[in-house]
Protein backbone atom coordinates (compact mmCIF):
# COMPACT_ATOMS: atom_id res chain seq x y z
CA UNK A 1 0.00 0.00 0.00
CA UNK A 2 3.29 2.26 0.87
CA UNK A 3 4.51 2.23 -2.51
CA UNK A 4 0.70 2.85 -4.19
CA UNK A 5 0.52 6.08 -2.14
CA UNK A 6 4.04 7.06 -3.20
CA UNK A 7 3.41 6.45 -6.86
CA UNK A 8 0.04 8.00 -6.83
CA UNK A 9 1.79 11.24 -5.19
CA UNK A 10 4.59 10.97 -7.75
CA UNK A 11 1.92 10.95 -10.55
CA UNK A 12 -0.32 13.95 -9.23
CA UNK A 13 2.88 15.70 -8.95
CA UNK A 14 4.35 15.21 -12.56
CA UNK A 15 0.43 16.16 -13.89
CA UNK A 16 0.67 19.19 -12.06
CA UNK A 17 4.47 20.10 -13.40
CA UNK A 18 3.27 19.13 -17.12
CA UNK A 19 0.18 21.37 -16.83
CA UNK A 20 2.54 24.31 -15.33
CA UNK A 21 5.62 24.59 -17.47
CA UNK A 22 5.06 21.58 -19.91
CA UNK A 23 7.78 22.70 -22.51
CA UNK A 24 10.63 23.48 -20.02
CA UNK A 25 9.80 19.73 -18.64
CA UNK A 26 10.01 18.50 -21.75
CA UNK A 27 12.75 20.12 -22.83
CA UNK A 28 14.56 18.60 -19.34
CA UNK A 29 13.50 15.50 -20.22
CA UNK A 30 14.74 15.34 -23.51
CA UNK A 31 18.12 16.45 -22.50
CA UNK A 32 17.94 14.15 -19.61
CA UNK A 33 17.10 11.20 -22.43
CA UNK A 34 20.32 12.36 -24.41
CA UNK A 35 22.33 12.40 -21.22
CA UNK A 36 21.78 8.95 -20.72
CA UNK A 37 22.16 7.35 -24.31
CA UNK A 38 25.09 9.21 -24.47
CA UNK A 39 26.73 7.26 -20.97
CA UNK A 40 25.09 4.06 -22.67
CA UNK A 41 26.85 4.62 -26.13
CA UNK A 42 30.54 5.21 -24.16
CA UNK A 43 31.04 1.73 -24.17
CA UNK A 44 29.95 -0.23 -27.06
CA UNK A 45 28.12 -3.58 -25.82
CA UNK A 46 29.95 -6.52 -28.13
CA UNK A 47 33.26 -8.00 -26.52
CA UNK A 48 36.66 -8.04 -28.40
CA UNK A 49 39.84 -9.69 -28.26
CA UNK A 50 42.79 -8.73 -29.86
CA UNK A 51 46.37 -9.47 -29.79
CA UNK A 52 49.20 -7.24 -30.02
CA UNK A 53 53.15 -8.56 -31.13
CA UNK A 54 55.53 -5.49 -30.30
CA UNK A 55 59.03 -6.34 -31.46
CA UNK A 56 61.19 -4.07 -28.65
CA UNK A 57 60.69 -2.54 -25.80
CA UNK A 58 61.19 1.37 -26.92
CA UNK A 59 59.59 4.97 -26.84
CA UNK A 60 58.41 5.11 -30.09
CA UNK A 61 57.60 2.03 -30.24
CA UNK A 62 55.63 2.27 -26.74
CA UNK A 63 54.09 5.76 -27.58
CA UNK A 64 52.61 3.78 -30.78
CA UNK A 65 50.82 1.13 -28.74
CA UNK A 66 49.28 3.63 -26.64
CA UNK A 67 48.16 5.42 -29.41
CA UNK A 68 46.27 2.79 -30.34
CA UNK A 69 44.57 1.49 -26.96
CA UNK A 70 43.70 5.13 -27.17
CA UNK A 71 41.83 5.32 -30.57
CA UNK A 72 39.72 2.48 -29.65
CA UNK A 73 39.08 3.76 -25.89
CA UNK A 74 37.54 7.04 -27.69
CA UNK A 75 35.60 4.78 -30.19
CA UNK A 76 33.85 2.77 -26.96
CA UNK A 77 36.66 0.00 -27.17
CA UNK A 78 37.86 -0.30 -23.76
CA UNK A 79 40.41 -2.23 -22.24
CA UNK A 80 39.08 -4.24 -19.00
CA UNK A 81 35.42 -3.60 -20.13
CA UNK A 82 34.91 -5.01 -23.33
CA UNK A 83 38.32 -5.38 -24.53
CA UNK A 84 40.59 -8.10 -24.34
CA UNK A 85 44.41 -7.16 -25.40
CA UNK A 86 47.14 -10.07 -25.08
CA UNK A 87 50.06 -8.03 -25.69
CA UNK A 88 53.27 -9.90 -26.07
CA UNK A 89 56.71 -8.19 -26.47
CA UNK A 90 59.56 -10.33 -28.57
CA UNK A 91 62.45 -8.49 -26.54
CA UNK A 92 64.27 -7.86 -29.95
CA UNK A 93 64.93 -11.76 -29.94
CA UNK A 94 64.40 -13.21 -34.24
CA UNK A 95 63.42 -16.82 -32.41
CA UNK A 96 61.02 -14.68 -29.39
CA UNK A 97 59.55 -13.12 -32.69
CA UNK A 98 58.23 -16.43 -34.44
CA UNK A 99 57.36 -17.75 -31.09
CA UNK A 100 54.55 -14.88 -30.52
CA UNK A 101 53.28 -14.24 -33.85
CA UNK A 102 52.86 -18.70 -34.21
CA UNK A 103 50.94 -18.33 -30.68
CA UNK A 104 48.89 -15.30 -31.33
CA UNK A 105 47.94 -17.23 -35.14
CA UNK A 106 46.57 -20.07 -32.74
CA UNK A 107 44.45 -18.05 -30.90
CA UNK A 108 40.82 -17.05 -31.78
CA UNK A 109 40.86 -12.53 -31.95
CA UNK A 110 39.17 -10.08 -33.28
CA UNK A 111 42.32 -8.71 -34.77
CA UNK A 112 45.94 -9.03 -34.35
CA UNK A 113 48.83 -6.48 -34.58
CA UNK A 114 52.42 -6.20 -35.41
CA UNK A 115 54.40 -3.21 -34.17
CA UNK A 116 57.66 -2.96 -36.44
CA UNK A 117 58.86 -4.24 -39.34
CA UNK A 118 59.96 -7.90 -37.68
CA UNK A 119 56.27 -8.43 -35.96
CA UNK A 120 54.85 -7.46 -38.80
CA UNK A 121 56.34 -9.87 -40.95
CA UNK A 122 56.16 -12.58 -38.27
CA UNK A 123 52.55 -12.60 -37.97
CA UNK A 124 51.70 -12.26 -41.67
CA UNK A 125 53.51 -14.96 -41.82
CA UNK A 126 52.24 -17.20 -39.23
CA UNK A 127 47.82 -15.68 -39.44
CA UNK A 128 46.93 -17.89 -42.35
CA UNK A 129 43.03 -17.90 -41.34
CA UNK A 130 41.10 -14.55 -42.33
CA UNK A 131 41.64 -13.19 -38.86
CA UNK A 132 42.29 -9.65 -39.85
CA UNK A 133 46.29 -8.36 -39.36
CA UNK A 134 47.23 -4.41 -38.88
CA UNK A 135 50.62 -3.51 -38.98
CA UNK A 136 52.46 -0.41 -36.91
CA UNK A 137 55.87 1.41 -37.09
CA UNK A 138 56.61 -0.49 -39.99
CA UNK A 139 58.94 1.52 -42.61
CA UNK A 140 58.49 -0.02 -46.21
CA UNK A 141 55.37 -2.22 -46.09
CA UNK A 142 56.45 -3.46 -49.88
CA UNK A 143 60.15 -4.10 -49.21
CA UNK A 144 58.95 -6.02 -46.09
CA UNK A 145 56.36 -8.06 -48.27
CA UNK A 146 53.83 -7.38 -45.54
CA UNK A 147 51.38 -6.06 -48.61
CA UNK A 148 51.92 -6.07 -52.33
CA UNK A 149 50.01 -2.70 -53.00
CA UNK A 150 49.48 0.14 -50.65
CA UNK A 151 46.16 1.64 -51.79
CA UNK A 152 44.00 -1.57 -52.17
CA UNK A 153 46.35 -4.21 -50.01
CA UNK A 154 43.05 -7.20 -50.54
CA UNK A 155 43.79 -10.23 -48.30
CA UNK A 156 43.63 -9.83 -44.39
CA UNK A 157 46.37 -7.30 -44.07
CA UNK A 158 46.52 -3.19 -44.11
CA UNK A 159 48.49 -1.05 -41.64
CA UNK A 160 50.13 2.38 -41.55
CA UNK A 161 54.20 3.14 -42.57
CA UNK A 162 56.00 4.88 -40.11
CA UNK A 163 57.86 7.60 -42.50
CA UNK A 164 57.70 9.33 -45.40
CA UNK A 165 60.59 9.53 -47.62
CA UNK A 166 60.16 13.33 -47.31
CA UNK A 167 61.05 13.34 -43.96
CA UNK A 168 64.38 11.60 -44.50
CA UNK A 169 65.34 13.64 -47.73
CA UNK A 170 64.30 17.41 -45.68
CA UNK A 171 66.32 15.97 -42.54
CA UNK A 172 69.39 15.50 -45.20
CA UNK A 173 68.55 18.80 -46.60
CA UNK A 174 68.32 20.62 -43.29
CA UNK A 175 72.36 19.03 -41.82
CA UNK A 176 73.92 20.02 -45.05
CA UNK A 177 72.09 23.35 -45.02
CA UNK A 178 72.59 24.38 -41.58
CA UNK A 179 75.65 22.44 -40.65
CA UNK A 180 78.00 23.38 -43.77
CA UNK A 181 81.08 21.85 -41.59
CA UNK A 182 79.56 18.32 -41.81
CA UNK A 183 81.29 16.13 -44.39
CA UNK A 184 80.92 13.16 -43.44
CA UNK A 185 77.97 11.90 -41.20
CA UNK A 186 78.26 8.55 -39.32
CA UNK A 187 75.06 6.12 -39.60
CA UNK A 188 75.38 3.51 -36.59
CA UNK A 189 72.94 0.60 -38.32
CA UNK A 190 71.74 -2.82 -37.96
CA UNK A 191 71.63 -3.91 -41.65
CA UNK A 192 69.60 -7.11 -40.63
CA UNK A 193 66.81 -5.14 -40.09
CA UNK A 194 65.27 -4.09 -43.91
CA UNK A 195 63.78 -0.87 -42.59
CA UNK A 196 66.75 0.37 -41.60
CA UNK A 197 68.71 -0.42 -45.11
CA UNK A 198 65.53 0.83 -46.81
CA UNK A 199 65.88 4.16 -45.00
CA UNK A 200 70.28 4.74 -44.85
CA UNK A 201 69.42 4.20 -48.42
CA UNK A 202 67.49 7.24 -48.93
CA UNK A 203 69.38 9.00 -46.66
CA UNK A 204 72.85 8.22 -48.86
CA UNK A 205 70.85 9.90 -51.96
CA UNK A 206 70.29 13.00 -50.59
CA UNK A 207 73.38 12.93 -49.03
CA UNK A 208 75.05 12.58 -52.48
CA UNK A 209 73.12 15.55 -53.70
CA UNK A 210 74.81 17.64 -51.29
CA UNK A 211 78.66 16.13 -51.75
CA UNK A 212 78.53 14.76 -47.68
CA UNK A 213 79.49 11.13 -46.75
CA UNK A 214 77.80 8.74 -45.13
CA UNK A 215 80.07 6.62 -43.08
CA UNK A 216 78.52 3.26 -41.44
CA UNK A 217 79.21 1.62 -38.05
CA UNK A 218 77.17 -1.76 -38.33
CA UNK A 219 75.96 -3.53 -35.31
CA UNK A 220 74.20 -6.96 -34.90
CA UNK A 221 72.36 -5.77 -31.66
CA UNK A 222 71.63 -3.64 -28.90
CA UNK A 223 74.57 -4.59 -26.90
CA UNK A 224 77.04 -2.71 -29.99
CA UNK A 225 75.45 0.39 -29.99
CA UNK A 226 77.82 2.22 -27.85
CA UNK A 227 80.87 0.65 -29.37
CA UNK A 228 80.11 1.40 -32.73
CA UNK A 229 79.19 5.53 -32.07
CA UNK A 230 82.61 5.63 -30.15
CA UNK A 231 84.40 3.78 -33.24
CA UNK A 232 82.89 6.95 -35.67
CA UNK A 233 84.35 9.84 -33.18
CA UNK A 234 87.02 11.22 -35.03
CA UNK A 235 85.90 10.16 -38.44
CA UNK A 236 82.99 11.91 -38.84
CA UNK A 237 81.40 15.13 -38.22
CA UNK A 238 77.97 14.06 -36.86
CA UNK A 239 76.15 11.01 -35.86
CA UNK A 240 72.77 9.57 -37.67
CA UNK A 241 70.47 7.07 -36.93
CA UNK A 242 67.57 5.59 -38.75
CA UNK A 243 63.80 3.57 -37.46
CA UNK A 244 66.64 0.91 -36.62
CA UNK A 245 64.57 -1.11 -33.07
CA UNK A 246 68.18 -2.58 -32.14
CA UNK A 247 69.69 1.21 -32.34
CA UNK A 248 67.37 3.12 -30.94
CA UNK A 249 66.66 0.64 -27.54
CA UNK A 250 70.46 1.71 -26.99
CA UNK A 251 70.30 5.46 -28.03
CA UNK A 252 71.35 6.70 -24.79
CA UNK A 253 74.47 5.27 -25.18
CA UNK A 254 74.59 6.84 -28.68
CA UNK A 255 73.52 10.34 -26.78
CA UNK A 256 76.40 9.71 -24.35
CA UNK A 257 79.04 9.48 -26.95
CA UNK A 258 77.54 12.80 -28.82
CA UNK A 259 77.67 14.54 -25.53
CA UNK A 260 80.86 13.76 -24.68
CA UNK A 261 82.76 14.33 -27.61
CA UNK A 262 80.48 17.44 -29.04
CA UNK A 263 78.78 15.56 -32.30
CA UNK A 264 75.68 16.71 -33.30
CA UNK A 265 73.57 13.62 -33.23
CA UNK A 266 70.38 13.19 -36.00
CA UNK A 267 67.80 10.95 -35.27
CA UNK A 268 64.76 10.03 -37.74
CA UNK A 269 61.85 10.00 -34.59
CA UNK A 270 60.96 12.66 -32.48
CA UNK A 271 61.11 10.65 -29.25
CA UNK A 272 64.72 9.87 -29.78
CA UNK A 273 65.13 13.87 -30.03
CA UNK A 274 63.10 14.36 -26.58
CA UNK A 275 64.98 11.73 -25.32
CA UNK A 276 68.27 13.86 -26.62
CA UNK A 277 69.14 13.56 -29.99
CA UNK A 278 69.52 17.23 -31.79
CA UNK A 279 66.86 17.16 -34.59
CA UNK A 280 64.80 15.21 -36.44
CA UNK A 281 62.07 15.85 -38.96
CA UNK A 282 59.04 13.93 -38.11
CA UNK A 283 55.88 13.49 -35.99
CA UNK A 284 54.52 12.16 -32.65
CA UNK A 285 54.32 8.49 -32.48
CA UNK A 286 51.68 8.42 -30.43
CA UNK A 287 49.95 10.30 -33.43
CA UNK A 288 50.71 7.59 -35.55
CA UNK A 289 49.45 5.03 -33.27
CA UNK A 290 46.21 6.69 -32.92
CA UNK A 291 45.78 6.57 -36.60
CA UNK A 292 46.14 3.00 -36.74
CA UNK A 293 43.96 2.35 -33.85
CA UNK A 294 40.95 4.16 -36.08
CA UNK A 295 41.82 1.67 -38.41
CA UNK A 296 41.04 -0.83 -36.11
CA UNK A 297 37.96 0.75 -35.32
CA UNK A 298 36.68 0.86 -39.11
CA UNK A 299 37.52 -3.15 -39.18
CA UNK A 300 35.84 -3.69 -35.20
CA UNK A 301 33.63 -1.80 -35.09
CA UNK A 302 32.00 -0.55 -38.42
CA UNK A 303 32.81 -3.95 -40.34
CA UNK A 304 35.42 -3.04 -42.93
CA UNK A 305 37.22 -5.29 -44.28
CA UNK A 306 40.53 -4.93 -43.59
CA UNK A 307 41.98 -5.68 -47.31
CA UNK A 308 40.22 -2.43 -48.29
CA UNK A 309 41.60 0.20 -46.53
CA UNK A 310 44.53 1.84 -48.21
CA UNK A 311 47.96 1.97 -45.96
CA UNK A 312 48.81 4.96 -44.94
CA UNK A 313 51.96 7.33 -44.12
CA UNK A 314 52.31 10.27 -42.32
CA UNK A 315 51.52 13.50 -44.05
CA UNK A 316 52.09 15.90 -41.28
CA UNK A 317 55.99 16.32 -40.63
CA UNK A 318 57.72 18.90 -39.01
CA UNK A 319 61.08 20.02 -38.48
CA UNK A 320 62.26 19.21 -34.30
CA UNK A 321 64.97 20.23 -32.27
CA UNK A 322 66.01 19.78 -28.86
CA UNK A 323 67.32 23.02 -27.22
CA UNK A 324 69.17 21.21 -24.19
CA UNK A 325 70.50 18.67 -26.57
CA UNK A 326 71.73 21.65 -28.58
CA UNK A 327 73.94 22.81 -25.76
CA UNK A 328 74.90 19.58 -24.92
CA UNK A 329 76.31 18.71 -28.34
CA UNK A 330 77.96 22.36 -28.13
CA UNK A 331 75.19 23.39 -31.08
CA UNK A 332 74.74 26.84 -31.59
CA UNK A 333 71.12 27.45 -32.97
CA UNK A 334 70.84 30.12 -35.07
CA UNK A 335 67.75 31.67 -36.12
CA UNK A 336 66.97 30.33 -39.36
CA UNK A 337 67.43 26.51 -37.41
CA UNK A 338 64.25 28.12 -35.32
CA UNK A 339 62.63 29.05 -38.95
CA UNK A 340 62.60 25.88 -40.40
CA UNK A 341 60.18 24.90 -37.86
CA UNK A 342 56.61 25.40 -38.10
CA UNK A 343 55.17 24.51 -35.24
CA UNK A 344 57.62 26.57 -32.60
CA UNK A 345 55.39 25.82 -29.41
CA UNK A 346 55.43 22.10 -29.65
CA UNK A 347 58.46 21.59 -31.98
CA UNK A 348 61.11 23.00 -30.18
CA UNK A 349 61.53 21.50 -27.63
CA UNK A 350 63.34 23.82 -24.07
Amino acid sequence: MKRKKIWLGLSLCVMLVAAGCGNNNNAANTSAAASQGSTEQSTDAKTYKIAVSQYVEHPSLDATYDGIIAALKDAGIVEGKNLTVDFENAQADAANNLSVAQKIASEDNDLTIGIATPSAQALVQAVKNDTPVLFAAVTDPLDAKVVTNLEHPGGNVSGASDTNPEAIIRLMDFIAAQFPNVKKLGLIINEGEPNAVTMADKAKAALDKHGIELVKAPVANTSEVKQAAESLVGRVDALYITLDNSVVSGVDSIIQVANKNKLPFFSSDRDTVERGAFATVGFKYFDHGYQVGQMAVEVLKNGKKIGDLPVTVQQKLDVILNLKAAAAQGIEVTDAMKKEVVDQTNDIIQ
